[in-house]
């Protein structure tokens, strides 16, 4: 029987020539999406009437040239080759750099509490990323009707809207069959973009004059404060930036900077300056200049192309948000979620039917509210700069505390990756008062926030409230069998979250049923702050006598816990044989009932009783077979 693939491994281990290229085929497909699809709408934005600019010359190459050294400053330095040298045991995205950063730092000081609300913050903002990116992507690759003909204009909406409800219908199927085409529809899709950018270079090659820095220098010049706000839209250049750090795990860190550096950077950047060397000609193909940058008899096929390539995006950043869930759920920051599993060969690829839900609500909410891809970029930045910022500061702390060797040259990149990072944080800040728009990226974030802190305060409080009434397990089990019970065939399990107090659910079952089973077991299942635990420190078992015994289970941050497939692998240790037909879990399911003079505000007790309430049993989370648990129930109040 094969054992199921996990992403680390795919990224950690050497592969032959063959396999590099297929490695980098499939980043270019999944990594780049985000990014790949960003001049779709970019130059467009820039030139959006609130900024009130004009497609002259030197504007033209102002803003070419601040995209290029924003690709290269923020993506190629500070992701590429910078950022990902911030490996957590080869996993990236901003929560293994939290968990990363974390480790060097005193436990329960004021800067690990700090660098952990950093943490949910940036994962926070990653969720209004994450409702942002399909609305946006594939309204502007439907847009293009508009530019075949006007009389498709009032059908550009509906279609985004069936486009992307079959994006999110098809979640539950998983990505396994269609992630095969991602590599061939992106590189196609890099290939067109950079050959009609040479096409179009071509014709007014005075255009790559811009590549000189000495123009983005002149637009702050001749702009003054104005050319700051400008970066609200220049930042879209860089959006999708953080997923070439996120996805380090699955593909690993050479594939992904050999495709950015030999294939998607370049595409892009010919992209870019060959739709502005057709503003140089036609400064009314402003309008819509990717599509206008299109020679007419390849404006159908590529509008197929670009909702093809805008769908591949946009179920990259779904994906994404499936991970980042099962990352918070395993470090305590959400309650469990119902999450299935749609290959049988890689745990990577889940589906979370509820996350799936929220997104796809919030996206056509965006859609029928925004109605076009430049209304909607007033909303987008907001949450991805912030998070940007977030990684600067991790970055920062890590390179403080991890590399001593590097940290001379590291640290003062990162002030001019601060200087950078505010500078889009503030240009985008600014649209919060001149439009509703940017707040919907704000204001999931801040929802998201609280709901992941009042989650993990309010489980520190409930366990809290456990351990009030909880009685040691060193001085109990002597007592117990002083006089011990009726004892019955089989191994009883019982799940506990503190292992050094008698679980309520072993006293209930003494209490009900007055029998012990043959074998008694303490199980603990803890989450380390590596993606993947080690195999040694899988599974340990510890004998305390009379057929008792405490055994704790050890999962990464990116790991799926399967607690019955762990204890199957202890056979050898400590002379334990869990026969699945003889063994019982047990578990305590409490209810959580709010006051007034508890831990948090009254509305955040409420709010976390109903989180908790909803949360998924330990049968589906653990993958705990359901005829195999019982669960006794218990009320606390917070």
């Amino acid at each position: 029987m094969s054992t199921p693939s996990s992403p680390h491994d795919a990224g950690q281990h050497g592969h032959s020539k063959a396999g590099m290229v297929a490695l980098v085929a499939g980043a270019v497909g999944v990594v780049f999406g985000d990014i790949g699809t960003s001049p779709l709408y970019t130059i467009k934005e820039m030139f959006h009437p609130h900024f009130g600019l004009t497609p002259d010359a030197d504007t033209v190459r102002g803003l070419l040239s601040l995209g290029f050294w924003s690709l290269l400053l923020v993506v190629t330095l500070k992701y590429v080759i910078v950022i990902m040298r911030a490996d957590n045991d080869g996993e990236g995205g901003i929560m293994a750099l939290t968990a990363l950063a974390q480790r060097s730092l005193t436990k329960g000081s004021r800067l690990n509490y700090t660098v952990g609300i950093l943490g949910i913050f940036g994962a926070a903002l990653f969720f209004g990323d994450g409702m942002i990116t399909p609305p946006i992507t594939v309204l502007g690759a439907v847009e293009g009707l508009e530019v075949v003909s006007p009389v498709f204009t009032r059908w550009v909406v509906p279609i985004s809207l069936v486009i992307l409800t079959g994006l999110f219908a098809f979640q539950r199927f998983g990505t396994a069959k269609v992630g095969k085409a991602f590599g061939p529809v992106m590189i196609t899709w890099f290939i067109v973009l950079a050959g009609f950018g040479i096409y179009n270079i071509a014709q007014n090659p005075s255009v790559l004059a811009a590549l000189n820095p000495f123009w983005a220098w002149h637009f702050f010049v001749t702009h003054d404060w104005h050319a700051v706000l400008i970066l609200g839209a220049v930042v879209l250049t860089v959006t999708g930036g953080e997923a070439l750090y996120a996805d380090m795990g699955h593909f690993g860190k050479k594939p992904i900077r050999w495709g950015w550096f030999g294939f998607v950077l370049p595409a892009l950047v010919l992209n870019y300056y060959g739709q502005g060397a057709v503003l140089l000609r036609h400064p009314e193909a402003v309008a819509n200049p990717f599509y206008m940058s299109i020679p007419d008899w390849a404006q159908i096929p590529m509008l197929v192309l670009a909702t093809t390539a805008a769908a591949v995006a946009s179920q990259a950043v779904i994906t994404g948000a499936f991970s980042v869930t099962r990352q918070a759920i395993q470090l305590g920051y959400l309650p469990r979620l119902h999450i299935k599993y749609t290959s049988k060969d890689t745990i990577g690829q889940i589906y979370v039917p509820s996350v799936n839900l929220m997104l796809y609500l919030a996206v056509v909410v965006l859609v029928l509210s925004f109605q076009s891809s430049g209304a909607l970029a007033t909303a987008y930045g907001l949450s991805v700069t912030g998070t940007m910022l977030i990684d600067t500061l991790l970055l920062a702390i890590v390179a403080y505390t991890r590399w001593p060797d590097s940290r001379r040259w590291v640290l003062p990149l990162c002030g001019v990756f601060l200087v950078i990072d505010l500078a889009f944080l503030f240009a985008n800040g600014a649209k919060l008062v001149t439009g509703i728009g940017a707040w919907v990226p704000l204001f999931i974030g801040i929802t998201a926030f609280t709901m992941m802190r009042t989650w993990r305060r309010g489980r520190e409080l409930l366990h809290g409230e456990v351990q009030k009434d909880g009685i040691r397990l060193d001085t109990f089990l002597p007592g117990l069998m002083l006089a011990p019970p009726v004892r019955v065939p089989g191994t009883a399990i019982f799940l506990t979250a503190d292992k050094g107090v008698v679980p309520h659910a072993l006293l209930h079952n003494l209490k009900h049923n007055k029998v012990l089973h043959e074998r008694n077991v303490f199980l603990t299942v803890e989450t380390m702050t590596v993606p993947y635990a080690p195999k040694k420190k899988r599974l340990k078992i510890e004998p305390i006598g009379d057929d008792f015994y405490r055994v704790v289970i050890s999962y990464g941050f990116a790991e799926t816990p399967d607690v019955p497939q762990a204890l199957m692998g202890s056979c050898d240790q400590g002379g334990v044989y869990f026969d699945p037909m003889e063994t019982t879990y047990f578990a305590s399911r409490e209810t959580v009932v709010a006051r007034r003079q508890g831990g948090m505000p009254i509305w955040r007790d409420k709010l976390f009783a109903a989180m908790h309430r909803n949360a998924a049993p330990a049968t589906g989370f653990f993958r705990i077979p359901g005829n195999r648990l019982v669960e006794l129930g218990a009320q606390v109040e917070i």
